[in-house]
């Protein structure tokens, strides 16, 4: 899974533009130009899901895409691995994750801690637990 989600450029009369995500309500920004609103979008999406995490809130899956001025964002590094690990768990319980990983439990809970930089050893330990496997990519 990837996660890329659909953000809404809306040009301003008065020039610059706003950001709206469909899947985040909260997540508003803006920029000059295109490409800084695009930056701003993504520190914005960013934030979000760092709040939804820390507050135990659902983080809902992308939606498709909706109209011309629609682009997709990726949220940072940090935000995306913990959002993707705590979305492939799903309903398993973090206890079941750290033990198949022979790890502690507040190691496992880190994994999806939004602040913490997991190494890429770890990641590709709790993919393989869940059944998936790590891709990395550079866009």
């Amino acid at each position: 899974m990837r996660l890329l989600y659909p953000a809404n450029l809306e040009l301003q009369p008065d020039g610059g533009f706003t950001v709206l995500f469909p899947d985040f309500p909260e997540a508003i920004t803006e920029g000059d130009t295109e490409d800084e609103a695009l930056l701003h979008a993504q520190e914005v999406l960013s934030l979000s899901l760092r709040a939804r995490m820390e507050d135990a809130q659902p983080i809902p899956a992308p939606s498709a895409a909706k109209g011309k001025g629609t682009r997709w964002v990726a949220p940072d590094a940090q935000a995306q691995s913990a959002a993707l690990l705590r979305m492939a768990r799903g309903d398993k319980p973090l206890s079941d994750v750290a033990r198949a990983m022979e790890t502690s439990w507040a190691s496992a809970q880190r994994l999806e801690d939004p602040r913490h930089w997991p190494s890429l050893k770890q990641l590709d330990r709790a993919a393989r637990v869940l059944g998936k496997r790590l891709v990395l990519s550079l866009e």
